[in-house]
């Protein structure tokens, strides 16, 4: 039985922090290279489409009370087979995420010593912090969500201290939209599909739904909460960044390198801190959230049943979280940022397709007990075409990838349902 420890303002600052973590740090100057000056706009229409996903999942999420999220919401719409899938893609994005999330946190740590470029420095890097958050989620989640808490707040401060100091050092030219070319609908796209990475942990912090302590009120409230704060947030980061670097287009570490460009070295490290420390946060995020996912399976006897046991004392699906953090090891030191990037917008967009329809399946199932929605149908089916329009930009190749990714899950389905 997991302890419901998870309070209201835990949850918003558990959606904040999986949320703003490799996103912000990352990503400034890659929609940037796409689509200029007008990337700052295109965060605004990112978080509009993605706000159509978080009305979904505050209607669909609010209606459990059991640990598992979108796998649990699948289950109850479709069945065990199509529940086992998202569960499975929930289970290889997390992983991916994880993965991409330690190597940016590595780049950044290049700031300080250029030796985290090498690879033996970044395996034996990768090694000491996974195992560092391993042994924090294994106490307890209420230790992990007060971990989560702290470095929550913690890493707004650095990113405060960039927006402040940085709008007195923008310039003006950099931020001109006449000396912008228009972008094109294909690099409109792009930006979007890529600034998803950027929002998409709204709905991974609900796989935790039986640790929260009132989830049909706290669900809504805490999903809306964050959605406006990062929004916003995001928007005036990108345009201190534009405003203040002119050769964003270049960078690997744009936010610190835009420091480094008004204040000087020491601006550059006070950034670094903060990558390391909020990289740090949704790391440790991650690996409560995504631990919990063959646990959700393993109680569906989707999964072997040693993964739905728990710690005596803490609670805790610690083998589970054997299993998590052996592959995020194995796929951290194997993959680059950009890839584990694409593999992990690609199987978000996947979950939020079948969550959309989920929500269609469930009220007409009339079971509804939670938040409800006004004109919810319709606004599912704009969420699965906005998935659909998504998946049409992504790279063909990353596509081949997850749909063998998810064949083979179908494999280990079919074998555990001989067996059982």
């Amino acid at each position: 039985m997991l302890k419901r420890d998870i309070k209201r303002w835990s949850l918003v600052l558990i959606m904040v922090n999986t949320i703003i973590g490799a996103g912000i740090f990352g990503l400034p100057s890659r929609i940037f290279s796409i689509s200029g000056i007008y990337s700052i706009p295109i965060i605004f229409l990112c978080a509009l489409l993605i706000f159509v996903f978080i009305m979904i999942f505050a209607e669909v999420g609010s209606q459990f009370k059991k640990t598992g999220g979108s796998y649990l919401y699948t289950l109850k719409a479709f069945g065990e087979f199509p529940a086992f899938i998202i569960g499975w893609i929930n289970l290889v994005g997390r992983i991916v995420s994880f993965a991409a999330l330690i190597n940016l946190l590595l780049d950044y740590l290049s700031f300080v010593n250029e030796s985290f470029t090498e690879q033996s420095t970044r395996t034996v890097s990768i090694l000491i912090i996974t195992i560092f958050l391993f042994i924090t989620n294994y106490s307890g989640v209420k230790n992990s969500s007060r971990l989560i808490n702290i470095l929550s707040i913690s890493k707004i401060i650095p990113l405060l201290f960039f927006v402040i100091t940085g709008f007195f050092f923008i310039d003006i030219n950099l931020i001109d939209f006449s000396k912008s070319a228009i972008p094109t609908i294909s690099d409109l796209s792009s930006t979007i599909f890529i600034l998803i990475f950027a929002f998409m942990g709204f709905g991974i912090a609900l796989v935790n739904t039986g640790e929260i302590s009132t989830p049909k009120k706290d669900i809504p409230f805490a999903m809306i909460t964050a959605s406006l704060f990062i929004a916003i947030f995001y928007s005036l980061i990108q345009i201190v960044a534009v405003g203040t670097f002119p050769d964003l287009i270049n960078s690997n570490k744009p936010i610190a390198d835009a420091a480094n460009s008004f204040l000087g070295p020491v601006g550059g490290l006070i950034i670094t801190i903060g990558a390391i420390i909020s990289i740090g946060g949704t790391l440790n995020g991650n690996v409560l959230i995504g631990s919990r996912v063959p646990f959700a399976l393993s109680e569906k006897n989707q999964f072997p049943k040693i993964f739905s046991k728990t710690h005596p004392k803490t609670a805790v699906p610690h083998i589970s979280l054997w299993l998590y953090l052996i592959i995020a090891i194995l796929v951290s030191i194997s993959g680059t940022f950009i890839y584990l990037l694409s593999i992990s917008v690609i199987c978000s967009i996947l979950v939020y397709f079948t969550v959309s329809a989920s929500l269609i399946k469930l009220r007409m199932q009339n079971k509804n007990i939670g938040y409800k929605l006004r004109y919810g149908n319709t606004i599912a089916i704009l969420g699965m075409l906005i998935c659909i329009w998504l998946l049409s930009v992504a790279d063909l190749s990353k596509l081949v990838d997850v749909f063998m990714t998810i064949g083979a899950g179908i494999i280990i389905y079919f074998i555990a349902n001989k067996k059982k």
